[in-house]
């Protein structure tokens, strides 16, 4: 995803409710500058319905610029949830994250959003810690093993 799909995210975002919104960006609207930073930052899949219509959004990066650490944003829009759609885009994150390096995937959400609380919990061991009203969830990626390489050959004897 790059930059340009900037007016692609804007449109699955109009279709979120603004509770939904609260819950995964602890706002109602996402300001165009921390867009473009998610986009910059991080690598991004937006995931369409048959129609072409955007229905899911999930990000993963080194956001935090913590060693090893990458962020996830996700986001799933209403009608769609509970469909097992965010916890295929999480686990596809989960499995670039370990490929591309890292040992550990955090995500800020609200306190009280229990269906991503369980999506992570799902992802592997996790560790919270609270920031008022929202929790950073930290996640192990021990379970998903880098992918290996490609095969070598040996010379004939």
């Amino acid at each position: 995803m790059t930059a340009a799909d900037g007016d692609l995210v804007a449109a699955f975002h109009a279709q979120c409710s603004e509770q939904n919104l609260l819950r995964r960006w602890g706002r109602m609207c996402l300001a165009p500058r921390d867009l473009a930073r998610l986009l910059a930052q991080a690598r991004c899949w937006i995931g369409l319905d048959a129609n072409e219509r955007p229905l899911a959004l999930v990000c993963v990066g080194p956001i935090s610029r913590q060693r090893g650490v990458f962020d996830l944003g996700l986001q799933v829009a209403d009608d769609h949830q509970r469909r097992g759609i965010g916890t295929a885009m999480a686990r596809h994150a989960a499995r670039m994250a370990r490929i591309r390096g890292a040992h550990t995937l955090t995500a800020f959400t609200h306190a009280s959003n229990t269906p991503m609380l369980r999506l992570l919990e799902r992802l592997g061991p996790t560790r919270h810690t609270h920031d008022g009203p929202h929790l950073e969830v930290r996640v192990a990626l021990d379970a998903y093993a880098p992918a290996p390489g490609p095969p070598t050959r040996t010379a004939p004897k």
